[in-house]
Order: C-alpha cells, then structure tokens, then sequence
C-alpha cells in the first residue's frame, strides 16, 4: 500500500457526507475541523495491508521463538516437511 499523500489524499468531511469523496477514491484521509479524523481505504487495500500485517506478526513471533530456543535445525524441518509430503 502506497504511504498517504497529503497534498492529494486529504478530503473534508463535507465531500463524504455528500458521496462525492467515495465514488473517486481508493484512499484519503479524513479531515474535521482541520485534524486527521478517519482514512478511508478501498476494500482490496484494505485486505492487503491485513495481509501484510498478519506476516509481519508472524515474523515477530519465529523470531521471539529462535530467541527462545524454541527453533529446529534446517535438516530437521526439511526431514518433517518431506515426511509429510510422502504421506
């Protein structure tokens, strides 16, 4: 997802009370009395970057566990990968 920009995603509220913002838009953030309120998001967008955060999460918690000494050898997880495609 590309990063908001501000000299072309911000919209007043006024355009989304109206509809107007909603039709011409995959991204904008939300303005009220001039302070960042809400962003809006196209749906596609919006499963992606969850996407996105559920490896980046999923990466945090491998690490925490190499950390641990929770991890496998390369060999090890190669054997129970192919162990279980032979199956």
């Amino acid at each position: 997802m590309k990063r908001l920009k501000v000299n072309e995603d911000i919209r007043p509220m006024s355009e989304f009370r109206t509809g107007i913002a909603i039709r011409d838009t995959k991204r904008s953030l939300i303005m009220q009395h001039g302070k960042g309120v809400a962003v809006l998001l196209d749906a596609d967008e919006f499963e992606a970057m969850q996407e996105r955060i559920e490896l980046l999460q999923d990466i945090q918690t491998s690490i925490g566990q190499i950390e641990n000494g929770q991890g496998i050898k390369h060999s090890e997880a190669k054997a129970a990968v192919l162990g279980r495609i032979k199956k």
